[in-house]
């Protein structure tokens, strides 16, 4: 074995022992363009969620509750149109809950790694909320307040060569004067 590279003793491999890399599996590079000419694609852009997909897992939720309010009425021995009629009642409370806004879903503490559209919803609220907090507008844009100092500067350098002009346009006035009155 050289340098660790290998195997520890060619014996019983059928080979040589010796090592080469297999070059057929590299993918070429491109070597025009290494990084992306449009900087607005590299910006960070939220994960949007898919409402269809937290329509079904609101509407899931409610089944489980139903067939849960079933099993219960079921293992206490309730008549089955008793069952029927308290299923719909309690689907009709939860989807009413859901119009009126009482539903708020699920905590965002309590989310899996899987269910990424409601991780992206609460990422998304939660964004909001600290937006609100912190007072910045809805139409912020990134890296704004860099372009606003940047132009105050500007702002700030083109005043003062107008002041320097107005300073020597005075001077000179000034050496007119008293050259004539000398």
């Amino acid at each position: 074995m050289s340098s660790n590279v290998g195997l520890s003793t060619p014996r019983g491999s059928g080979t040589s022992g010796y090592v080469q890399k297999n070059r057929s599996l590299l993918k070429p590079r491109d070597k025009a363009a290494p990084y992306p000419q449009d900087w607005e694609q590299t910006k960070h852009r939220q994960r949007q969620p898919d409402p269809e997909i937290l329509e079904h897992e609101r509407k899931r939720d409610i089944e489980v509750k139903v067939m849960e309010l079933r099993d219960k009425l079921e293992d206490e021995g309730v008549d089955d149109d008793e069952i029927d009629d308290r299923c719909d009642g309690l689907r009709r409370k939860l989807e009413e809950d859901h119009k009126a806004g009482k539903d708020t879903g699920p905590n965002a503490r309590t989310l899996k790694a899987h269910q990424v559209h409601d991780l992206a919803k609460a990422k998304i609220e939660e964004s909001e909320r600290l937006r609100k907090a912190l007072g910045i507008s809805e139409d912020y844009e990134e890296g704004s307040h860099w372009r606003k100092q940047e132009e105050r500067l500007r702002e700030s350098l083109a005043q003062r060569e107008r002041e320097d002009e107005e300073h020597l346009e005075k001077a000179k006035e000034a050496r007119r004067y008293k050259d004539e009155s000398d």
